[in-house]
């Protein structure tokens, strides 16, 4: 696990107190502070990163409403002993398929759409395997995530390139191309391994 670093972990929480203060002040005055709280947390990260402070203003601090983490939904997908991954076009690297929850769809919903719409596989939702921290095992991040992991089984479709991928294949526990780490560590991939052999074990819970 990554070290955490004090300068994101104090930019993040002082977004997260000007998000929420925001949602709820009534006073002009106190709406202009946490405005003043949201420059600052966007100044901190403008200083230790390479992201322009334009981009980071709307990603970073363009939420509204009470702050609460993201959620990021992965599809664990294994054929033979070997789990597919996609290659993301953003970074070059490899991942389980997945990405943001979207409004209006189910976890289960959003495994099966992000697997379709990444691998061209169509395929089911069975069951839940882990939901991690993101904080606690990821490299560090503007986002405070919340990672689900749905185990899914393919039902149709072919192996094919998506909008947001570049790459589709299947891939053995020990050759394990260079994973996007954002998205998922090689301990994460690891450890769906683990799970899917041994269904008898809970989900993972951070």
């Amino acid at each position: 696990m990554e070290k955490p670093l004090k300068w994101l972990d104090w930019a993040k929480q002082i977004q997260g107190i000007a998000q929420t203060g925001l949602a709820y002040a009534k006073d002009v005055y106190d709406r202009e502070r946490y405005e003043q709280l949201r420059a600052l947390s966007l100044e901190i990260m403008a200083e230790y990163t390479e992201v322009e402070t334009g981009k980071l203003a709307e990603l970073f601090a363009g939420e509204h409403g009470y702050a609460t983490p993201k959620v990021d939904i992965r599809g664990v997908v294994i054929r033979n002993g070997e789990i597919l991954l996609v290659r993301e076009k953003e970074d070059g690297e490899w991942s389980l398929p997945g990405g943001w929850a979207d409004l209006l769809l189910s976890p289960t919903e959003i495994a099966v759409k992000e697997v379709r719409e990444e691998s061209g596989y169509e395929v089911k939702a069975l069951r839940l395997l882990a939901v991690m921290d993101n904080q606690k095992h990821n490299p560090p991040a503007p986002y405070h995530v919340y990672k689900m992991f749905i185990q899914c089984e393919i039902t149709g479709g072919r192996a094919q390139e998506g909008v947001e991928t570049s790459g589709v294949r299947f891939f053995g526990r020990e050759e394990l191309p260079k994973l996007s780490r954002s998205r998922n560590t090689e301990a994460q991939i690891r450890l769906m391994f683990e799970l899917l052999e041994h269904p008898e074990r809970i989900p993972v819970i951070d």
